[in-house]
């Protein structure tokens, strides 16, 4: 239940209604795929809003972790949270757990979500009745898009790390960087230090690349 009230809020954000000419363009479908609906995802809901909840998952658990950091058999005991929220395939590997469907994540995953932006962003990049406009911001949400999926791979490397440390003091280290990496998923980091968060490598998360896609949907003339 917690899973869908997030979907529903961001969903609630970024759904515009689409036109039939829209639905005809297949660039537009594309843009489609990641801010509306997308066949697999939990409800269906666009792959932006996907990847969003289940970062909202891996960050609340990274951040669990991190509350008592003399504790090792505690952050560990989070670590299979935050593998299932990122990837659940990762989460197979894990003796005490038996399918990918346990855990705290909706069983789709950040990575999965996060890749499906970069690759529908860049299909619609190069899909006819894109606009050069469009084209420019396809670059701001993959980019930004990209960054996450980086992001989650690292976090998924320190995740098995912690699992493996032997003292609280190594693990510790480890746990401090998953929780800030796991609120860089959605809000990204200010990497260059200007005083704000762009888009750009290094620095845009999600959230960034919720505001260039509808940006994009906007110079698109998609929807109001």
């Amino acid at each position: 239940m917690r899973f869908i009230g997030a979907v529903a809020l961001v969903v609630t954000l970024l759904w515009v209604p689409v036109d039939g000419a829209a639905q005809d363009n297949p660039a537009h479908s594309h843009i489609g795929h990641i801010t509306d609906s997308f066949r697999g995802t939990p409800d269906g809901v666009g792959l932006l809003a996907t990847a969003i909840a289940e970062a909202g998952v891996a960050a609340q658990h990274a951040g669990l972790a991190a509350q008592d950091m003399s504790d090792l058999d505690g952050m560990k005991r989070h670590m299979n949270h935050v593998l299932h929220a990122l990837n659940p395939e990762e989460v197979k590997a894990l003796d005490r757990v038996a399918t990918s469907g346990n855990g705290p994540g909706a069983g789709y995953g950040v990575l999965a979500a996060a890749q499906g932006v970069v690759r529908h962003i860049e299909w619609a990049a190069t899909s006819d009745g894109v606009s050069e406009v469009g084209i420019i911001h396809t670059n701001h949400v993959a980019t930004s898009a990209q960054n996450t999926v980086e992001r989650t791979l690292r976090m998924i490397g320190l995740a098995w790390a912690i699992q493996k440390a032997s003292s609280a003091s190594d693990a510790a280290v480890m746990v401090e960087e998953l929780s800030s990496l796991g609120a860089q998923l959605t809000a990204g980091t200010d990497a260059n230090g200007d005083g704000r968060v762009g888009w750009q490598k290094g620095e845009g998360g999600l959230y960034a690349s919720q505001t260039h896609v509808n940006l994009m949907k906007r110079s698109e003339g998609i929807g109001n």
